[in-house]
């Protein structure tokens, strides 16, 4: 599709940006390429003074790829001085930084080959070099406008949140002298299921001024390019601006914390509301975390059968109210555990520093007498089975609260697996652990199972199958081999059924399939995708989104470990329509048996893949000649 503007310097349209592929091997990350001008005004010869000077210059910019930002000289007094530089986005990590302008070095001057000024942008990164110093200046060309083709229902408004919000994040990325990070984010509520992200970043060598009116006039081409639209971005070389309906950047960084938002608007029809979770104590010891019997049995009125909320394998769990008004959820757990109790408490203490909006948050634990108790935040809106496999209640999942839970499980589970203290694999993910919140955000529950690894270590062996057949991994329920694929197999099992409102341990449609992994895949392979979405969304829905939801999760619950995406992929993958996506092979099912004892069947045979549109454009804007 292309983009039709009416501003007089933008020179090129593209249909799509160029893009790479997501089967990433193992060890360096290769970033998400942007765009990039080589301007042909002025040129070198091969092997010339330029050419090695550009050479040094590119050699130091790689070694000192450790930090954020770095420029540097090459040639300096000689007749063709090189100048350059690199910028890594604020809240990527010293590896993705490195691993971004290593790969820019060398791709860049493929890019570029005999030109003396070259712009590059990444996602990760920016790399710029030129025959002219640029340092401690402002340079607003060439300029890059990238836009999501998705509308917005309500442009008005949508706008006004956008501006207000990414003038919030230049303001915080202005601030300080030259040297200091220039870069802030800022979050703000668009209705009462979904949030905007915004991001604002300047290269460090600029003033406080400069770097506020280059933001300014990056913000001032938001409107032309991006009105109306679910996300844009501005790329200039001294500047850039970025919105999004997700969240696309880390939000655990080390930058600046967003500022608060402004009051959630209320959830929809069939959903609740609640008390606010009251949090802060410090947790440094399992001391602080423990809570006394006599507090928890008033909270409860002593586990009245009045307060439950319902019962699992591991035990029951209630609702409770402490004396300062905070609603907690109480999980009392089945007698004879057989675990130690500084084992227990030590667990426990590990539950309580994971900190993620989309996990059930640990509060503390109670070990008196005989009880062994599990205090968690109250989550107001039960699970998620609770609506979705209710044909009443399904109606209230629209197609937009639907592509946020699985949104959300996505990126609670990539926490789990890549930015935790140490990695976790549940183990058990399904829909009924799947809790939603006052803003329908989902929210992963139950470690109970979880196992938990050193930092390197991702796989291992057990005797002792836990978990819940129907989300299991074949190579998990048949040889107890698990990893962190062992998730990746249970959620993509959750989207296809969050996608079609069919449980697949119950599934039936005739004689067409026997589970919901092989009537999605037997649909997708016939090219009809659409048929596998739950008939309540009627034609409230994004065909694009559905679609590559459907793709993610086919490719989730392939038969061979290796050939599953991480989760970290896989949030890349929503958070991204300039991707494309690999095509899936048929994937392991279960085929139940009298016994409900899964036996496995697989096909080695290929789809031909449906076609995924590309739902991003990019808006070029050159040097002037």
């Amino acid at each position: 599709m292309l983009i039709s503007t009416k501003t007089p310097n933008t020179l090129l349209f593209l249909s799509s940006l160029q893009i790479i592929s997501i089967g990433l091997s193992v060890g360096a990350t290769v970033p998400t390429y942007l765009y990039h001008n080589c301007t042909n005004a002025t040129t070198y010869t091969p092997n010339s003074i330029y050419q090695n000077n550009l050479r040094n210059l590119l050699s130091s910019l790689s070694s000192n790829a450790s930090s954020e930002f770095h420029n540097t000289t090459a040639g300096e007094g000689s007749s063709s001085p090189v100048y350059g530089s690199f910028l890594c986005r604020g809240d990527v990590n010293t590896t993705a930084c490195r691993d971004c302008v290593t790969f820019a070095v060398k791709d860049v001057v493929k890019r570029c080959p005999v030109q003396k000024e070259t712009m590059i942008w990444y996602d990760e990164c920016q790399l710029r070099y030129s025959n002219r110093s640029f340092f401690g200046t402002v340079y607003e060309r060439p300029r890059v406008s990238l836009l999501n083709t998705a509308n917005v229902t309500n442009p008005n408004q949508f706008n006004l949140i956008v501006n207000t919000t990414t003038k919030g994040a230049a303001a915080e990325a202005a601030k300080g002298v030259p040297g200091d990070k220039k870069f802030g984010t800022k979050e703000a509520n668009v209705n009462g299921f979904q949030r905007l992200y915004t991001l604002a970043q300047c290269t460090p060598d600029l003033n406080a001024s400069s770097c506020g009116r280059c933001l300014t006039d990056a913000i001032g081409r938001l409107p032309i390019c991006c009105s109306g639209k679910l996300g844009g971005r501005v790329l200039f070389p001294s500047c850039s601006v970025r919105y999004e309906v997700y969240p696309f950047y880390y939000q655990n960084s080390s930058t600046p914390p967003p500022a608060a938002s402004p009051p959630a608007t209320p959830p929809p029809p069939g959903f609740t509301s609640s008390t606010k979770a009251k949090g802060g104590d410090d947790i440094t010891t399992p001391e602080s975390l423990q809570f006394d019997l006599a507090t928890i049995e008033a909270a409860t009125n002593k586990f009245s059968a009045d307060y439950k909320l319902g019962e699992g394998g591991f035990g029951e769990v209630y609702k409770g109210t402490l004396p300062n008004g905070q609603e907690i959820a109480v999980k009392r757990l089945s007698k004879g555990s057989g675990q130690g109790t500084e084992e227990f408490k030590n667990e426990v203490l590990v539950l309580a520093k994971l900190q993620h909006r989309n996990l059930v948050r640990l509060l503390g634990f109670c070990l008196e007498g005989e009880e062994t108790l599990l205090v968690y935040e109250f989550v107001p809106n039960k699970s998620l089975d609770y609506f979705l496999f209710d044909t009443k209640r399904q109606e209230q999942l629209t197609w937009a609260i639907r592509y946020k839970i699985i949104g959300g499980i996505a990126r609670g589970i990539m926490y789990l697996h890549e930015d935790s203290q140490l990695r976790i694999i549940h183990r058990d993910l399904k829909a009924s652990n799947i809790l939603l919140d006052t803003d329908i955000n989902s929210k992963i529950s139950d470690f109970g199972l979880a196992k938990m690894f050193d930092i390197d270590q991702t796989r291992g062996n057990t005797n002792r199958i836990v978990g819940t057949y129907g989300y299991m991994s074949p190579e998990y329920a048949m040889h107890g081999q698990f990893s962190l694929k062992s998730d990746v197999y249970s959620f993509g099992v959750l989207v296809l059924e969050i996608i079609s409102g069919k449980k697949n341990s119950s599934f039936y449609e005739t004689d067409y399939a026997e589970d919901l992994l092989s009537y999605a895949w037997k649909l997708w392979k016939e090219g009809n995708p659409l048929k596998l979405l739950d008939p309540t969304l009627a034609q409230s829905y994004s065909e694009n989104e559905v679609v590559r939801c459907i793709n993610i999760g086919l490719l989730c619950v392939q038969e061979d470990p290796e050939d599953r995406p991480t989760m970290k992929t896989i949030n890349l993958m929503f958070d991204s329509y300039s991707i494309t996506l690999a095509v899936p092979k048929q994937p392991a099912f279960y085929n139940r048996t009298d016994a409900d004892i899964p036996s496995m069947k697989f096909d080695d045979s290929r789809s031909v893949g449906f076609p995924v549109s590309i739902n991003e454009a990019s808006i070029s804007e050159l040097y002037p000649r």
